[in-house]
């Protein structure tokens, strides 16, 4: 029932309009129908069909269950990008103060910002942007290509179209320049038409523009698995041989190991049945690994086909290139050890034909008896030069030392100097004999010894000074009596005259009556 109308229905009422609501269920009565003229579904709930006591609804009615309040107010237009409303010739109060526009703040000024704002010097007075305001649904808010403009799109047609034709323009002057030169070349045959129809099938293999727009056409897939990959048109393989002693067919497995016709010519088959195919191309190396793969798990390796292919995979890859160094290296040193006959050059024509008188004689064990003189072989590597000697070390002997004689030197890890070494050593050993030869002379002549006076007052003696003998000696007499008198202190007398003046004789007789501690000959002064 889809009225809402909340009158009071007696029992018999109520009990025919269940009986009329049933019969619409089953199609025995129409269906309801609204004041637009259309029917109601009988079978919508109650719940549902019933309209809100608040809206007073005399007539059944779905209406409150479509959207039937409307705003007027939103809209899907757009802001109107760079436009401008008015343009003013002096500054404004509350405008911005860098551009002038009374739109915006200083703050949020997109303008480069002046060095003199338009406050101040009421010049180039920026004009006002549009202010909008858009009141958006649910859809015009979450609309990502709101206020887009197509026709930018015709730009980048545009681009995409002269970037073709500018290929295209290339292709046929290439092709152009191909042609010259077969035409102009002395050897036709050198300039082939694979290489001018190259870029034509290039060409060729593009789909046409108009037809990757015709999306009404849409052809149907064909679904091909691993076992359906033949093409339609093929003769399926159990239907090349029909003679029942042929190749045997497993529908099951949908697979023929032996060839159906063994006895056609081998370039008119296109089917040479399962087993060749599997072992031809990449099914033998897939064998290959498999069996790397049972021998390395054998091996104790942590490897398996199933679990990990990729981890096997490269496991044998890595197998097969350490496997192929290992034999050039094998190769190598069998090539260094017993040399290369074929790559050697070829024995001059005088040794092969060569003559010699010279007579060997062996005994039963093949020891040489008579005609070659054998030198003994020393257990020790010999003829080894190191540091770019080229003598070994012990070949010089001089002055109870070994050394090298290509340079003359003592030292056995030294560096080979060559003949300036052996210069330069004996420049420096005739310096050596001249130097000692000139210190024996001089040794022989010893020089004179100077007479070296000691120092008086504590410094050397002046070469102009000059002594008086008979002041020294009194001098000495005075510091006799000096020390007789520090000996025994009661022959001092009571008044004492000191005289301070110290001249060159009293200090020369005080150094003279000093005792030296150091002399060894002390104790036996007076």
């Amino acid at each position: 029932m889809a009225t809402a109308s909340g009158a009071f229905k007696s029992r018999e009422d109520h009990r025919k309009q269940i009986e009329l609501e049933e019969a619409r269920k089953a199609g025995l009565a129409p269906a309801e129908v609204d004041e637009d003229g259309k029917e109601i579904n009988p079978h919508i709930p109650q719940y549902m069909s019933s309209a809100p006591w608040y809206l007073n609804a005399e007539k059944p009615s779905l209406k409150h269950q479509r959207k039937w309040k409307s705003d007027p107010n939103y809209t899907k237009s757009w802001y109107d990008r760079g436009a401008k409303v008015f343009q003013a010739e002096k500054y404004r109060k509350g405008a911005c103060q860098n551009c002038g526009a009374m739109t915006h703040d200083a703050k949020a000024c997109m303008d480069r910002p002046r060095k003199i704002g338009a406050k101040w010097n009421n010049k180039h007075i920026a004009p006002d942007e549009k202010i909008e305001t858009f009141e958006l649904d649910y859809d015009g808010k979450r609309d990502r290509w709101n206020g887009y403009d197509p026709a930018n799109y015709a730009l980048v047609v545009a681009r995409y179209e002269a970037r073709d034709a500018a290929r295209s323009r290339y292709v046929k002057e290439e092709q152009l320049k191909k042609l010259e030169e077969k035409n102009n070349s002395e050897n036709p045959e050198e300039v082939s038409d694979e290489d001018i129809d190259d870029d034509v099938r290039v060409d060729e293999a593009k789909v046409d523009e108009s037809k990757q727009m015709d999306f009404a056409k849409v052809e149907k897939r064909v679904r091909t698995t691993g076992r359906n990959l033949r093409i339609r048109e093929d003769t399926a393989k159990y239907l090349l041989n029909l003679d029942v002693n042929s190749a045997y067919y497993d529908p099951k497995t949908r697979s023929m190991r032996e060839d159906p016709l063994p006895d056609a010519d081998p370039n008119e088959k296109f089917y040479l049945g399962d087993n060749q195919y599997r072992n031809s191309g990449q099914a033998e190396e897939f064998k290959q690994l498999n069996i790397h793969s049972w021998e390395a798990f054998d091996k104790g390796q942590d490897i398996h086909m199933q679990a990990a292919p990729s981890q096997a995979e490269l496991l044998y890859k890595n197998f097969k290139v350490n496997k192929e160094k290992l034999k050039t290296q094998t190769k190598d040193q069998m090539l260094e050890k017993y040399g290369n006959a074929a790559s050697q050059d070829e024995i001059p024509k005088e040794l092969l034909l060569g003559q010699s008188e010279s007579q060997v004689e062996y005994d039963r064990a093949g020891r040489i008896i008579k005609g070659q003189v054998v030198l003994p072989k020393s257990k020790y590597e010999e003829d080894i030069y190191i540091n770019n000697h080229t003598s070994v070390w012990g070949s010089w002997w001089k002055d109870h030392q070994w050394g090298y004689k290509c340079c003359r030197q003592t030292v056995r890890n030294s560096y080979c100097t060559g003949a300036a070494g052996i210069k330069a050593a004996e420049a420096a050993t005739d310096l050596m004999k001249a130097n000692i030869a000139r210190k024996e002379a001089d040794d022989e002549l010893p020089a004179p010894a100077e007479e070296k006076r000691m120092a008086t007052w504590g410094t050397e003696v002046p070469d102009d000074l000059v002594l008086d003998e008979k002041l020294l000696a009194e001098a000495l007499k005075k510091e006799d009596q000096r020390k007789r008198e520090e000996k025994d202190e009661r022959k001092r007398k009571y008044n004492v005259k000191w005289n301070d003046e110290v001249t060159a004789e009293d200090m020369e007789a005080y150094r003279m009556k000093k005792v030296h501690h150091d002399d060894p000959m002390k104790d036996f002064l007076h």
